[in-house]
């Protein structure tokens, strides 16, 4: 999709003006790239070594970069620290990030919300600033999006798409399902599915006194499949250590946004009914993830939740 790739790219630039450099590889035959993970890994790794290069921008997310996983090196992403933004099938690689011990940046990609038609929403921009170009200061209180959100699907192959803005929905704010006072810890961002790839993995987060973050991609699981991946969590005794859940509105432009209130029901009733957590804070309908326009999240600063002020804030500097 050689167009919606260029209007990612100029938009980028003219915006913040930057400079964009494809990799060696990001432009590869599709067929070819999907044979070779070790090219993405070193794609990555010629980024980290590339001294005019600041940050590593995804072209778009997938379903198998855990392939590319046992192809990084960490030493390398510990030594040259560089901010890396994704999302959706990115998790695998920021969670490599996240061992490294390198922050990295849960966003949307150049084909996604850089390209937008018409013009990046100004929610998506006005994250990006806060986050990763002001983020030497704490970002501080994470928005709510009032102004409307879509996954209308306008066909990319079609260039004539790219003047046609997409219809929003109304935004009618973020569901604080429970919780009491005010808790705080790492945010880890996540797309819930591919974070149930590495389950039982050497990348598999830590999430003691974590406030996870998760949303569904546009393969649209249901509120039954939210559930038991929540159940896993349980069995684990990951979510008896978690701080708070911050949730994504769902994805999937087939998915009538009057079924939203059952994702919300699968949560509660596992949370709250299955294992009696009625303290863990719990906050639905936010804007990250696989649904236009995304807040950008630093994967592992602080995050403070406050059930009381109705507020989610990032609390300490995103870069250096």
């Amino acid at each position: 999709m050689p167009d919606r790739y260029a209007a990612g790219i100029r938009q980028l630039e003219e915006r913040w003006g930057l400079v964009t450099k494809p990799m060696p590889h990001a432009l590869s035959d599709p067929e070819w790239i999907a044979d070779h993970p070790e090219a993405r890994a070193a794609d990555i790794h010629a980024a980290l070594r590339d001294e005019n290069v600041r940050a590593i921008f995804t072209s778009i997310g997938g379903d198998d970069s855990i392939r590319v996983l046992p192809h990084l090196d960490l030493e390398l992403i510990r030594t040259h620290p560089k901010a890396l933004l994704g999302f959706s099938d990115t998790t695998c690689v920021h969670l490599a990030w996240h061992r490294a011990g390198v922050i990295s940046f849960y966003g949307s990609s150049i084909l996604c919300a850089f390209a937008e038609n018409t013009g990046m929403f100004d929610y998506f921009t006005r994250g990006i600033e806060a986050t990763l170009f002001d983020g030497v200061d704490a970002p501080g209180r994470w928005p709510e999006n009032r102004t409307g959100w879509t996954v209308e699907r306008l066909d990319w192959l079609v260039p004539s798409n790219q003047l046609i803005a997409r219809i929003l929905e109304p935004a009618p704010g973020w569901r604080w399902l429970q919780g009491r006072g005010a808790v705080r810890g790492p945010i880890i961002p996540v797309c819930v599915e591919v974070l149930d790839w590495l389950r039982g993995t050497p990348w598999w987060p830590h999430l003691d006194g974590a406030v996870l973050a998760i949303e569904t991609s546009e393969e649209q699981p249901s509120p039954e499949v939210v559930g038991r991946m929540l159940r896993s969590l349980a069995a684990t005794g990951d979510l008896a250590r978690l701080r708070a859940l911050l949730c994504g509105r769902p994805g999937g432009e087939d998915l009538d946004p009057a079924e939203h209130a059952r994702y919300d029901e699968a949560i509660v009733r596992v949370v709250r009914d299955e294992h009696g957590m009625h303290d863990l804070p719990i906050v639905t309908g936010m804007d990250f993830g696989h649904t236009d326009p995304p807040w950008t999240i630093p994967v592992g600063v602080a995050c403070e939740v406050n059930c009381a002020a109705r507020t989610v804030s990032l609390v300490e500097p995103c870069v250096s």
